[in-house]
């Protein structure tokens, strides 16, 4: 018995036949997820009014996934996405938790003092928060197998020991995205390693603008500095080279990530810049590489000045630009760790 055709969905307004992945009717132009979108912003419109931003923003952000991205609503949801974002933060900023005790203030520096040994706590409770991140992105499967895999093939090029290194920096840099993601409510897979091209966190929810996205794509590197940090101070104390190799070339990595081409991480950070801040991060570029001599940076003055060019963001975003420039500098100092056996510049 032949199985009966798939009936494809009509218009409401028209008739007209509509494919699965159609945000809009191609005869009258009608938004075809319509009575979805009411209903969504109905409910996020009460999630605010009730003071649960976090499900607003993400019952926006679901709103936004429906409409084609160049329309005047997905505009105005974007905007809203990020309000709301800001608002999240301004409230964990001002939070009345935050502000200097009375006790604090009567015992005069002994009271800065102990505030001082309190906010330790807050400071181990942030590091161990994250660390159970990381752990927590262990226990997926498509992690976990493809980063064994990934690990199989390095090892057999370089040894276990700079395999391992190499695996878990790029590990961290992934989960750096992640922690952001999760920080803006966007939905994504979990990171799966590509032996010989590092590895990749599929987004199933898009950023609702510039600076998101910017947050997001700068957000590995930053995580990856860290664990380069981490190596190059085990370097310090041990003298063992394999840390020295590890550093280097986990900030080189990095440092390659913020290319601005593709959809590489300084390609996201770049969609914020305007034209201007572009142009700085090339002198920054041309600066640094007179300094350190890394040819990687002549790479990345060339292809920033290429889409310097070009149109920039309409509004300058001073939080990409700082992170940008830190970036550069940071990682570009350390690819100059000395790695024993390994003939200088």
């Amino acid at each position: 018995m032949a199985e009966a055709a798939a009936v494809l969905p009509a218009c409401p307004g028209c008739g007209t036949e509509l494919g699965a992945s159609l945000l809009t009717c191609p005869a009258c132009g009608r938004l075809v997820h319509g009575d979805t979108l009411r209903r969504l912003a109905a409910e996020a419109e009460s999630a605010t009014a009730s003071g649960d931003l976090a499900r607003a923003r993400e019952t926006w952000r679901e709103a936004l996934e429906l409409l084609p991205p160049s329309s005047g609503q997905a505009k105005a949801i974007a905007e809203k996405v990020v309000a709301l974002g800001e608002r999240l933060g301004t409230e964990a900023d001002t939070d009345p938790a935050r502000e200097t005790p009375a006790w604090v203030k009567a015992l005069g520096p002994l009271g800065l003092v102990a505030l001082l040994l309190w906010k330790l706590k807050f400071v181990t409770v942030f590091v161990l928060s994250k660390a159970k991140l990381l752990l927590l992105g262990l226990t997926k499967t498509t992690t976990l197998f493809t980063m064994l895999l990934s690990l199989g093939v390095y090892w057999t090029a370089w040894g276990w020991r700079f395999a391992l290194g190499l695996v878990l920096s790029i590990y961290v840099h992934e989960m750096g995205h992640v922690a952001a993601l999760r920080r803006y409510g966007i939905k994504a897979t979990a990171p799966m390693f590509i032996p010989g091209l590092g590895a990749v966190v599929r987004l199933k929810q898009h950023p609702a603008g510039p600076a998101e996205d910017a947050r997001v794509g700068l957000a590995g590197p930053i995580w990856g500095l860290g664990a380069s940090l981490a190596a190059g101070a085990a370097f310090v104390a041990t003298a063992n080279p394999y840390w020295a190799a590890i550093a280097r070339s986990g900030a080189w990595l990095n440092l390659f990530n913020l290319l601005p081409v593709w959809q590489l991480d300084g390609g996201r950070g770049f969609n914020a810049l305007t034209r201007t801040q572009r142009w700085a991060v090339v002198a920054a570029c041309a600066a640094l590489w007179l300094v350190t001599g890394e040819g990687l940076l002549v790479l990345l003055g060339l292809a920033g000045a290429a889409r310097a060019f070009g149109p920039g963001a309409e509004r300058p975003d001073q939080g990409a630009l700082a992170q940008f420039v830190f970036l550069l500098v940071a990682l570009s100092a350390l690819t100059l760790i000395p790695v024993p056996g390994l003939p200088g510049r």
